[in-house]
Parts: C-alpha cells; structure tokens; sequence
C-alpha cells in the first residue's frame, strides 16, 4: 500500500526514467523513443549490478491509472516485469509480478535465483513507497 492517488503512483513509474532513484542496480535509464511514455516506447539502461551492462527496456503494456507491464533485459535474465494498481481513494495497493528466465547457458540456472530476486524487488518496492509518500508535501 502506498499512501498516494494511483494516478501519482502509475505517472511516477511508467516515467521508466525514474527508476534509479528506486532501484539500486540501476545507474542510468533514458528513453529513446519519441513522446511520452505509452505503450512501445523504449528505454536503454545501464546496470551496476551483478555487473556493469546496458540493456534494453520496452513498455509492453500501458493501462493508465491501472497497470504497467515492462519487457526487457534484467541483468543476466530477460522477461516482464507487470505493475498492477488498485485505487483506494487517496491509497494505491501495488502488485508486482515478474517472469524472468535466463540467457543461453544461465536458463537452466535462473531458478536459484529467485529468493534473492524476490529480495531486492521487496527492497526496491519499500524504497519506491517511501520516495513517493515522501514527495506527499511536496509541491
């Protein structure tokens, strides 16, 4: 739950621009499409961890207000990454779901990975909530 309206919540991360600000793997993100963030628009990413790389993100889904799906490169996986949004007046309840599988040798590796992955989406998703019921007093 985050004590925000889902339109503030769903703006804030469809901008996929803000994610280093959340995500602590994340150095950099640009968008490199035209226009405002929407379905199909593409973002390049640059990671720290597990280790320096660039990779490609794209809105596959855009449901304003309601749901966000962003498919792409997650470190040595690849997969989705879906934001579902629940408005409760002045709250938001925010789901996170991920599909991830690995590259080439790493897809029969990925599912180890899970606990830790389930970890720092947690970590991310606690930060995100607190950045943005933060930013309430602000103008």
């Amino acid at each position: 739950m985050i004590n925000r309206p889902a339109g503030e919540v769903f703006k804030y991360l469809a901008d996929l621009e803000n994610l280093p600000r959340w995500n602590y793997a994340i150095a950099e993100t640009q968008k490199v499409s035209p226009g405002p963030p929407a379905q199909g628009t593409v973002y390049l990413q640059t990671r720290t961890l597990p280790r320096p790389m660039q990779e490609t993100l794209e809105i596959s889904r855009y449901e304003h207000d309601r749901l966000l799906a962003v498919t792409g490169g997650f470190g040595d996986l690849e997969g989705t990454s879906t934001y579902t949004l629940e408005s409760n007046g002045t709250t938001t309840r925010l789901t996170n779901e991920i599909e991830l599988a690995g590259r080439g040798l790493l897809r029969a590796f990925s599912g180890l990975a899970t606990a830790s992955i389930r970890r720092a989406v947690a970590q991310n998703l606690d930060v995100l909530k607190n950045l943005l019921e933060s930013a309430a007093g602000t103008p």
